[in-house]
């Protein structure tokens, strides 16, 4: 004979308790996890205690003030950052700086003077090495030319006619100017002015050059010589919105192949009721370079924070925000 039990109702109520309660901390335990297609260890950082850990003079330097996106490279063991440096008391050109680091944390200048100063305005650049030789991509020679105001006013930038430009070294010092990036749309026309913000990828003989058109998106283009890049679309691969907090303005700083994804990290700045936000850092992902997914956690970081990068450092990697100063984040699962 089959003998059946029945549980008193008041240990059935704390029984269902006890699954609702477990059933509520699964729940949440899996909402605060990231997507599968983004990995805890490139969109959870926690600042540094000593941030910044870099950034302008604050005196009569021609490097008084930093802006924009700068570049730090890990490679030999060592750390290296190219900036963008200008004094709005001054003349209010943005050149090159070049500092080094043991630990990526505590930085000293390699110079007094900028590495680059010719013409009259260099930033937001990436730096990346091939085959011996150091390439410099940056927004450059037909920026506005800044005008100087009384002390006290700083200074009043003439409107943008950004065109990125290309430099090259063999030791990350000294610089050559090799011109602008001629970039065509997918009809061979070259495409209108203002363009900036390259970010560059290199995947065997092909260089993706990633670029913003004022800031409305993030468009690509590719070359397999550098000399003459075209669009994959006419359209952007990354676009505005719809979510508030890049439904105005975006470029893309970088992007890393991770796992055998891709992962773009890009600035942006949401516009609410016809006031503009701050700069944010964000994450996208793409498994072609071509196709891009947002991190549906956006931004990673807020509050101003953006100018991002990654770094490995031989174990993890840190996310740097270098606008208006340079600041570290690292992995928050090693807190």
């Amino acid at each position: 004979m089959q003998t059946t039990y029945d549980l008193p109702l008041q240990s059935k109520r704390i029984l269902l308790g006890l699954w609702l309660a477990a059933s509520m901390f699964t729940a949440a335990a899996l909402a605060a996890q990231p997507p599968e297609d983004f990995p805890k260890e490139l969109v959870e950082f926690a600042p540094y205690a000593g941030n910044p850990i870099f950034g302008g003079t604050n005196r009569d330097t021609w490097d008084n003030t930093i802006r924009e996106r700068g570049w730090i490279m890990r490679e030999d063991g060592r750390y290296r950052m190219w900036y963008s440096g200008y004094n709005p008391n001054r003349c209010g050109n943005v050149l090159v700086g070049y500092a080094v680091s043991l630990d990526g944390l505590h930085w000293s200048r390699y110079s007094a003077s900028p590495i680059y100063d010719k013409g009259c305005w260099t930033e937001d650049m990436q730096v990346v090495k091939q085959g011996g030789t150091y390439y410099m991509f940056a927004e450059g020679t037909h920026d506005p030319v800044p005008q100087v105001l009384a002390p006290e006013k700083g200074i009043r930038w003439r409107d943008r006619d950004n065109v990125p430009h290309l430099l090259t070294s063999k030791d990350g010092i000294h610089w050559q100017e090799r011109g602008d990036l001629d970039v065509r749309d997918t009809n061979g026309r070259p495409i209108p002015k203002p363009y900036g913000t390259p970010a560059v990828f290199i995947k065997g003989p092909t260089w993706y050059l990633f670029y913003e058109r004022g800031d409305g998106g993030i468009w690509l283009a590719t070359s397999t010589d550098r000399k003459v890049w075209h669009d994959v679309s006419d359209q952007p691969v990354i676009a505005l919105g719809p979510q508030p907090y890049d439904n105005h303005k975006m470029a893309l700083n970088q992007v890393i192949e991770y796992q055998g994804k891709y992962y773009g990290y890009y600035h942006a700045m949401g516009r609410v009721d016809g006031r503009n936000g701050l700069w944010t850092t964000c994450v996208a992902m793409s498994p072609d370079l071509i196709h891009w997914k947002k991190y549906p956690k956006n931004p990673i970081l807020a509050n101003g924070r953006s100018s991002g990068i990654l770094v490995n450092d031989g174990r993890e990697y840190r996310l740097y925000t270098m606008h208006p100063d340079v600041w570290v984040y690292f992995p928050r699962h090693l807190k």
